[in-house]
This record gives structure tokens, sequence and C-alpha cells, in this order.
């Protein structure tokens, strides 16, 4: 059962519609306001004390402080009662376009284009370096391809990251903050020996998500190899092997992200986001690979 139920009133202005999805810490409702229209509603599973409920809602805080074109818009925040008492909600931009798994699934004859999936992992290294250069930085430590959300605009796809609950600043002196989230994303170092991750290891989760839109599997899907193999595992599958679109110059940046070794990575989102925007220069001007026809679509994401 829901906490909230559709045509209830949540603060002065907002309606639930209809629930949108759930996870282990929250429920995800469509709600219309009646000034900005329909937004997304966030509403927390968990009770607690007042100082534990603000504690959940500092992911609201921090989406709000970073601020940027790439990740989720906050609009507002507070309590609600519910059918299980008090929680904790707030409300975020809706985009109507899903997530990117929905939007990598949207192809039917084969892996993303390659130019629509570099555009997308662009715009999620944009996104992303912004909590990467806070001081000390912030690692989102849960980068999937479903707490990514895709939409168009003006200008074409747009990509937003959310779901910062997981979110952390890392340690001002080792640069570290304790390894968690989703298995198939985590890196190496998150993995053995009770490591921790930082900004590489978040790097490392975008190469992931990158190999799976270029190739349409995961680098390592083997989940045993993926937890247990993680200090001497090999290079995945060149992605070319998958998908002939991919260039050189694409599988080299892809791979360097997954590298098992963080100091073998790119440092950050932001030196990530550099080089795939210098490879797009490059193919637009006709030096790079060109690709194959772009596969059929089922519908516009």
């Amino acid at each position: 059962m829901h906490l909230l139920s559709a045509g209830q009133r949540v603060g002065e202005a907002c309606v639930v519609e209809r629930p949108l999805g759930q996870g282990a810490y929250s429920e995800v409702y469509r709600v219309r306001h009646r000034i900005l229209g329909r937004l997304a509603m966030k509403v927390f599973k968990r009770v607690g004390t007042f100082d534990e409920t603000r504690r959940l809602l500092g992911e609201a805080v921090l989406l709000s402080q970073l601020g940027h074109p790439n990740v989720v818009r906050v609009f507002d925040a507070g309590t609600v009662p519910t059918r299980s008492g008090e929680r904790g909600w707030f409300t975020m931009e809706y985009v109507a376009g899903g997530n990117l798994d929905d939007f990598r699934q949207s192809y039917t004859a084969g892996p993303v284009p390659v130019d629509d999936a570099v555009e997308v992992l662009v715009q999620v290294c944009a996104g992303l370096a912004v909590a990467h250069q806070e001081d000390p930085p912030v690692v989102h430590r849960d980068l999937t391809p479903w707490n990514i959300l895709v939409g168009t605009g003006p200008r074409g796809l747009r990509a937003r990251i959310g779901d910062f609950g997981l979110a952390r600043s890392v340690d001002p002196v080792s640069g570290l903050a304790p390894g968690d989230g989703t298995l198939a994303f985590m890196p190496p170092e998150a993995l053995r020996f009770g490591a921790g991750t930082s900004t590489a290891g978040d790097v490392y989760s975008v190469g992931v998500i990158a190999y799976l839109l270029l190739t349409d599997v995961l680098p390592y899907p083997d989940v045993a190899l993926t937890t247990f193999g993680a200090a001497r595992r090999v290079a995945p599958v060149a992605p070319a092997r998958f998908n002939r679109a991919v260039d050189h110059g694409l599988e080299r940046i892809v791979l360097r992200a997954l590298d098992p070794e963080p100091a073998r990575r790119f440092r950050d989102a932001a030196e990530l986001g550099a080089e795939l925007a210098a490879w797009q220069r490059e193919r637009s001007t006709g030096r790079a690979t060109p690709d194959q026809a772009p596969p059929e679509r089922r519908h516009t994401a």
C-alpha cells in the first residue's frame, strides 16, 4: 500500500496525481502544483525524530545548492501525514521522458546511437562535476541509469542527475567516502576490503553507464566477478566488439574510465567530460570514425 493516495493534498499547493515508482527508502509521486504545474514528489518511507527527518531531507538541500541544468531541480520540502505516520517529502522537477534505462531500451535495433550516447554522458558529467567541485568534493556513490532522467528540450536531449540520497562529502584528508551503491556500478575499490570511494569512483560508475549505452551489456555481467574479482579483474571486452560504431578514441575514453585502479582513471567528472566533449568536437569536424545509420526507435524520449 502506498503512503499517499490520488487526490491527497500535500501542503498548501500540491495534489497527488499518481505514484511513479519506489525504492528501498522512498516513494515517488507525480503531483500537480497550483502554480508550477506538474512536479515529482519524493516521500521517505522511514519515520524518525525531527533531526532524522531533517537528515533525510539533506538530499533536497544538496540538490538545491548544486543548481545546475543537468541536476534535478528541487522546489520545496516538508512533512506530510501518511497512512504510516508523518513522513518527510520534497518536490522536484518532473521529467516526462523517464530514466536513462527507459531511453536505452527505446532503441530496438541495437545500442543507443553513438552521438546520442555521448551527448547524454557529457551532460551527466557536467552535472556531476558541480558536486565534485564542492569543497570538499561531494560524491554521488549511486550513479545508475535509473537515477538519471532524460527528456527533450529546445536543444535536443537533456539529461538530469537525481537521487543524491547516498551522496556524501569525501574526507578532506583521504579524499574518500564510505563505499555504497548498486553492485554492478560500484568501483572495485569500494568492493574490496571495505575501502572507500572518491570522485574517481563516480567516474567508474559513469564508465559502466557509458559501456552499457554503447553495447547493451554490462562490462562485468558476472556478479561473482564484480564482487570477488575486483582486485584482479581483466579489462572488459572492447566496446567495438559489440558495436562497430564505437571508434578507437571513444573506446579509449570508456576503458580508461573503467580502469580497476583509481589513479589511472580520470580524476573526476570534469576531466572525463572534457575528454568526451573533445571527442564530440573531433567528430563534428570529420576526424572521428563515421557512425553507422542509427537504429529505429519505438518512441521519442
